[in-house]
């Protein structure tokens, strides 16, 4: 069995290796900090987002219902006056019927 000894130059290279194993530990450390934080903020805002779309929709389902109603309403008075309009020609029939 051999022993191979270490070397200056060799614990250098372990020392510099380890370094940059730490750096890029610690890099990954406040990517993943960073994206925690952006998927936060994509939820909060995902969820903001998803009230205002309600809130939009129930104001939309009012519109039509409010809609609704006036085109009843119309329908009603559009009919009140065409039974007022037979009814002024009416006697305006027999006004003429009258006269004659």
């Amino acid at each position: 069995m051999v022993i191979q000894r270490w070397t200056d130059e060799m614990l250098d290279e372990l020392a510099s290796s380890v370094t940059e194993m730490r750096e890029g530990m610690t890099e990954m450390r406040e990517g993943m900090t960073e994206l925690k934080e952006g998927t936060e903020r994509l939820r909060v805002t995902s969820q903001a987002l998803l009230q205002l779309a309600a809130q939009h929709q129930e104001r939309m389902n009012n519109f039509e219902q409010e809609l609704e109603l006036t085109k009843q309403r119309q329908a009603e008075n559009d009919q009140r006056f065409n039974i007022l309009l037979e009814e002024v020609r009416y006697l305006i029939r027999g006004n003429q019927g009258e006269k004659s």
